[in-house]
């Protein structure tokens, strides 16, 4: 008999730290159903004090869906599926450091991204995640009914989005890095487990609704990106060395916060194979 997970929601909206589990061991099937369960309800789960080598955190994200390659930065020698984030002392800006779904400008965009951190500054580096289903649902019925059908183009050529990738294509670019990738998708997600509508649009990739102009767009994609972030949507996480997040990209945006200069952070990342949203 499996112990019941000890699940701690961090806020009303989305994320949940679960404690009471050791990754390191040999997880059961049923623990993993657990431990997915308690993701799709909260879309971004963590767990503490987890010192997983990188053979035994790339073990642990395969439970959860097949492990897919970055298009733009490369993986570790030894281990190609995970990339590192990082920001050195030096540098000014931070790997992803805006709201965004990851990789919305691929067809079928991730399921699902983790990360586990491996060193952190003496203060800052927290990530901020909100969620897409609040999103939509505290949207009036009118303007749900507005944007449920329409489209978006999503581009990972979007100016503030490639800024954040700077550093990172300096010293480890694929060969691919300059190509620009673009998809179509849905404004509004049904999630293929849940069932549950999300909002699906971004500020770090989206640029215009498919047939607007970038002109006519903007106001709407601004009111909307603003909308998606408000606080009552949102957690805040804390990271400690040995701490992992696995958040669902289907229905959570995430924005790493840029706020610890002249110190380094590392972090290593996993992503996980998604479909074609509906």
């Amino acid at each position: 008999m499996n112990a019941k997970l000890e699940v701690r929601p961090l806020s009303g909206s989305v994320g949940a730290e679960i404690h009471g589990i050791d990754l390191k061991g040999n997880l059961s099937d049923s623990q993993i159903a657990q431990i997915r369960e308690v993701w799709l309800k909260y879309g971004v789960i963590f767990f503490r004090n987890q010192p997983l080598d990188c053979e035994t955190f790339q073990n642990f994200a395969m439970r959860f869906g097949e492990v897919v390659e970055y298009p733009f930065v490369k993986g570790l020698p030894d281990f190609p599926l995970i990339i590192p984030v990082l920001k050195l002392p030096h540098e000014k800006h931070n790997f992803g450091g805006v709201w965004h779904t990851d990789t919305t400008y691929l067809k079928e965009p991730p399921m699902a991204t983790m990360l586990i951190a491996r060193e952190i500054p003496p203060y800052g580096g927290d990530t901020l995640f909100s969620s897409n289903y609040a999103a939509f649902e505290s949207l009036s019925p009118a303007l749900q009914e507005t944007l449920t059908g329409m489209y978006a183009v999503n581009s990972s050529a979007k100016a503030a989005v490639t800024k954040t990738r700077e550093d990172r294509l300096a010293d480890s670019a694929k060969a691919s890095e300059r190509e620009e990738l673009s998809a179509e998708h849905p404004v509004v997600r049904i999630h293929p487990e849940t069932g549950r509508r999300a909002l699906y649009i971004n500020p770090g990739h989206t640029t215009r609704f498919v047939g607007w102009t970038e002109e006519e767009s903007e106001p709407l994609l601004k009111y909307l990106f603003a909308h998606q972030v408000r606080p009552e949507f949102t957690c805040r996480f804390a990271w400690q060395v040995g701490s992992i997040a696995l958040w669902d990209n289907r229905c959570v945006l995430h924005n790493p916060i840029n706020d610890y200069h002249g110190h380094k952070r590392l972090l290593h990342r996993i992503t996980l194979k998604g479909d074609k949203p509906k």
